[in-house]
């Protein structure tokens, strides 16, 4: 076979360009790094630095809204926690109102007390998160979500509450409504309520045989006949259920449930027991019991009625209250476990792309100085080629 000098010109001119090429790519990944800079590099890898890419992403967005969650689930519980004070300085107040000693002028002034208490806590749940959103609003209020009319406080944002948009569904708000609305009436199964007397008072009661409950109403009125006081007490549809001599201190019991009357029962006293409803609100317990204490010349049986259905109600709203504020605390403690699991889920995805693309730089340099070996092997060879002429040998 015979080799020409232009043949072997033009390979040695071809070899050097290719040394060269391969030099300038070796030196490009030391520059940046990455072993893999475009897809033709190495398609698989590439594929695999993509979907390592993807879930870094999407981790970065749950984390977002993880902190989002967090921020507002912060706020909330500080929010509960003022609340639960300032229903506890209520409860002193209504447990001091409870003395026989006080008088109406002094009921008044714990009923001044009671109204700044009250006008503290329509702050508490009208307070915002500080970008423009309530606490307290649902999902979502463009104004304070409660407004206080003539006829109570009105929930006017939307029921429901707001999770964010991530893997985990974590809450971004609390239903207002739920939250300062909708606390269970009396003891949370049933409800006492002294329908008419003066001179008598009944307590909450309590269950003392769940298997026996029915879930109806009753009815209980007493009768004086011979100086002896006695009670009937009937159910919703006028059934005889119970009934006996009355003595003061001593609980009444029927249908698993249990309750106490004391004072004197005069004839036709009357008092209705009613299933619980999910229908208290922090401010109509706050707003009746305001109301009863601006009322004078009450006798001490109304003035213990009151107390004790002001106690019964305040505990129950503020048991609410508390529940949700635990609520809150068990959301920041999913956060943290949430986000150590989203963490880990980034540093997967971060170790998979640095593994699919990254540069080996002991590999890399080992191979750059073997291409620069190469490529200067390459020059002489050129540079040998290039003094292959007829005209060197004759001059």
């Amino acid at each position: 076979m015979r080799v020409t000098t232009a043949y072997s010109y033009a390979a040695s001119l071809a070899n050097l360009q290719k040394r060269q090429t391969e030099l300038n790519e070796a030196n490009g990944r030391l520059t940046s790094g990455k072993r893999v800079e475009k897809a033709s590099d190495d398609p698989t890898s590439a594929a695999r630095a993509e979907r390592a890419l993807a879930v870094v992403s999407r981790s970065d967005a749950n984390q977002r809204a993880l902190q989002a969650s967090r921020n507002s689930m912060t706020l909330t519980e500080s929010a509960l926690g003022d609340a639960t004070e300032l229903l506890q300085q209520a409860r002193e107040g209504i447990v001091a109102s409870g003395n026989g000693s006080y008088s109406d002028a002094e009921r008044s002034a714990l009923a001044e007390k009671l109204k700044e208490i009250r006008t503290q806590l329509f702050s508490v749940a009208n307070r915002s998160d500080g970008a423009g959103s309530y606490l307290f609003a649902g999902q979502g209020a463009s104004q304070p979500p409660f407004l206080d009319t003539a006829a109570g406080v009105q929930f006017r944002g939307a029921s429901g509450q707001i999770n964010v948009g991530s893997d985990e569904a974590l809450p971004l708000t609390i239903n207002g409504a739920d939250a300062w609305l909708s606390a269970p009436s009396g003891n949370g199964v049933f409800e006492t309520r002294a329908t008419s007397t003066t001179t008598a008072w009944i307590d909450a009661g309590q269950v003392t045989d769940p298997s026996q409950l029915t879930g109806g109403s009753y009815d209980v009125q007493f009768s004086v006949a011979g100086g002896t006081t006695t009670y009937e007490v009937r159910d919703a549809g006028g059934t005889l259920v119970a009934s006996g001599p009355y003595a003061q201190g001593k609980a009444i019991e029927v249908d698993g449930i249990s309750f106490t009357v004391g004072g004197s029962p005069a004839a036709g006293d009357r008092f209705d027991i009613v299933p619980s409803t999910r229908s208290l609100s922090v401010f109509g317990v706050l707003d009746r019991t305001i109301a009863e204490l601006t009322t004078p010349h009450r006798t001490g049986a109304q003035v213990t009625q009151s107390a004790q259905t002001a106690l019964r109600d305040i505990d129950a709203v503020a048991g609410s209250l508390q529940a949700l504020r635990a609520s809150a605390g068990e959301s920041l403690n999913r956060a943290d476990a949430v986000e150590g699991r989203v963490s880990a889920l980034k540093l997967y995805g971060e170790t998979e792309r640095s593994n699919a693309e990254d540069l080996d730089l002991v590999q890399a340099i080992s191979d750059f100085q073997n291409q620069q070996t190469g490529y200067s092997a390459s020059l002489q060879t050129y540079s040998s080629v290039q003094r292959l002429s007829l005209f060197q040998y004759i001059t």
